[in-house]
């Protein structure tokens, strides 16, 4: 294995094909792949004691789900077809996640979906692809 490279996926169609791109490439460069999911997760410091309780459990459930309804379908798809897999499902901000994820990992390459969507809220406040291309600290895929 010449390296790692995280394929950040969402359930979507573009992550599907970014992850079908990805596992295509590590398998040309001898790399393994790394499959991470990000859940966006932010502190609510002026929650209740009980309420922190019950987002927590949330939080449980909520990684379980994201776990059979987006990692392991991929993970299945492509197991055994010479690509070394990993899986990682992580809370906190998704550009902020996958480049802490891709450090320490020493990742090679970052590849993501563009999920296509022009509508008012990217254009103010930004994509998570569009963002990693400007951020990321190693080369981004972003695959259409």
């Amino acid at each position: 294995m010449t390296g790692k490279i995280i394929v950040a996926v969402d359930g979507s169609e573009a992550g599907a094909r970014a992850m079908a791109h990805a596992h295509a490439r590590a398998k040309g460069l001898g790399a393994s792949l790394l499959v991470v999911h990000v859940l966006e997760w932010s502190p609510y410091t002026f929650l209740t004691p009980e309420e922190l309780e019950e987002r927590h459990a949330r939080r449980k459930q909520e990684l379980a789900r994201a776990e059979e309804a987006i990692i392991s379908p991929l993970i299945t798809r492509y197991d055994g077809q010479g690509v070394g897999l990993e899986s990682a499902i992580r809370y906190g901000h998704v550009v902020e996640t996958i480049c802490d994820i891709a450090e320490k990992q020493g990742a090679i390459e970052i590849v993501t979906g563009r999920t296509g969507n022009s509508g008012m809220m990217s254009r103010v406040f930004g994509s998570v692809a569009g963002t990693l291309a400007q951020v990321a600290p190693v080369p981004c895929t972003i695959v259409p």
